[in-house]
């Protein structure tokens, strides 16, 4: 999408208050959930907006924000202490009015998906350490992770997407009643649209979590198509286009809720997930919940476009990689370096950064600087490479 192609309004029609997952002491005038949807084709029915427990601080962060209607929990064994906070809550929640995803992920591994190769055990003990850490019996949704990150060749991530092993421990998994549904996620960078359209026509999948923003709207319109002609459920991530900023409206307005109306205006989508650190975030985000978007809030994307639409690396993107001659992995780097600046989230970030096998350090000697240009979105990709380095270099 280039620059203003986002000002386009949709027309959904937000779902009717469906009642808080259990009951709340919450006061009348805190913001709380106002739509619950279908999930695809499944039997759940998800609070338009979930919460991610990666980086929350405490377990009590997770359980104000499901006393205030959201019953979407996305977890994974990567996602730090996540799973243990929502572990010492479980005893006091009604875990069938919850939705709780978890990942084939190494436990401790930052994310890193199971890989391709692994045994039918290694994908099953992944989601057993997530219930034992969690304390519940079983998962609503496991999920194949970062698909389209691990190798740029398209048959390596799709032999992963299939992999018959991890088909076969869901199927394990379900028989034994420890999981339900089976899902995958991307934020790419490599060959994203053809490996999701692929999860979408297998037939294999019930839902897909995506990046989704209002500055990546035409990026994602074939799979969103494909995806609700199938009934496949879409979560969106990454619904803010980078955070950059909240002070883009000279009336005071905030931009995160207009930000996330975008994403929940959009009838292929079934909710968003959103991390959040403290409750008067956690309030800005919910009054978003259920509501249609205005003209005010398209001025202030309008504005927020602006200000940052040559700053935000568009997560999926990739477009400029074919320009590097050292095969440096832009768009990762980009998105750790999104981690560490707008996301407050600095030790993850440096410690994914230190994970890759190539980083930006081989910038420091190119004289060719072929990606200076090669960005369609005008991002000075050179320079933001040589900033991110050093941002995320851990220093002696």
């Amino acid at each position: 999408m280039k620059r203003r192609e986002f000002l386009r309004t949709s027309t959904l029609a937000t779902t009717a208050l469906a009642g808080a997952p259990f009951a709340t002491a919450a006061k009348e005038e805190e913001p709380k959930i106002k739509a619950y949807r279908d999930l695809g084709k499944t039997d759940l029915k998800m609070s338009d907006i979930g919460i991610g427990v990666g980086n929350v601080p405490s377990s009590s962060m997770i359980r104000r924000a499901l006393d205030r209607g959201i019953n979407y929990i996305d977890a994974g064994p990567g996602y730090g202490a996540g799973e243990d906070f929502v572990g010492e809550i479980m005893g006091k929640l009604q875990r069938d009015k919850l939705i709780i995803t978890s990942k084939f992920s190494i436990h401790n591994g930052g994310g890193r998906p199971v890989h391709v190769g692994a045994k039918k055990e290694d994908y099953i003990q992944a989601i057993e350490g997530s219930l034992s850490r969690m304390k519940t019996d079983y998962i609503d949704i496991c999920q194949v992770n970062g698909i389209g990150q691990e190798s740029e060749k398209y048959e390596d991530e799709e032999k992963r997407l299939l992999d018959e092993e991890m088909l076969k421990a869901f199927d394990e998994l379900k028989k034994a009643g420890k999981a339900r549904f089976l899902g995958v996620t991307s934020h790419g960078p490599n060959n994203t649209e053809a490996l999701l359209l692929k999860s979408i026509q297998c037939g294999h999948f019930d839902m897909m979590m995506l990046s989704l923003n209002f500055m990546q709207d035409s990026q994602w319109q074939k799979v969103l198509r494909e995806a609700a002609n199938k009934g496949m459920g879409v979560v969106a991530m990454k619904t803010l286009s980078g955070a950059k900023r909240t002070d883009v409206d000279a009336r005071g307005e905030a931009y995160e809720p207009a930000a996330l109306k975008w994403v929940l205006n959009k009838p292929e989508v079934s909710g968003l997930v959103i991390r959040t650190k403290d409750i008067a975030t956690l309030d800005l985000y919910l009054s978003a919940s259920g509501q249609k978007i205005t003209a005010a809030d398209m001025k202030i994307l309008n504005r927020y476009s602006e200000q940052f639409a040559n700053k935000y690396c568009r997560t999926g993107c990739n477009a400029c990689q074919s320009a590097c001659p050292k095969a440096v992995s832009i768009a990762t780097i980009m998105r750790y370096q999104m981690y560490f600046k707008d996301y407050g989230l600095e030790k993850d970030a440096m410690e994914y950064y230190a994970g890759l096998g190539k980083t930006a350090k081989e910038c420091t000697a190119c004289d060719i600087r072929s990606c200076a240009n090669a960005c369609p979105y005008g991002l000075p990709v050179y320079a933001l490479l040589r900033e991110a380095h050093d941002n995320l270099t851990f220093m002696a």
